[in-house]
């Protein structure tokens, strides 16, 4: 049981250590990279309803 408690201390030990090493956005940056983000995602967004609709569209005209 002591083994397992030793094993979870230095799990968090290592964790507490990597998040130390991080070098996290100020908020210029962090707020650049969510509007990239979103425009990307609403782009790509529009492109697949664009393509949805020409597609059922021809498969609208050959079943007719």
């Amino acid at each position: 049981m002591s083994d397992q408690k030793t094993q979870k201390k230095s799990w968090f030990k290592g964790m507490k250590a990597e998040f130390k090493k991080v070098i996290w956005p100020d908020k210029v940056t962090l707020a650049k990279q969510t509007t990239a983000v979103v425009s990307v995602t609403v782009a790509v967004g529009v492109i697949i309803a664009i393509v949805d609709f020409l597609v059922q569209y021809g498969v609208d005209l050959l079943v007719r």
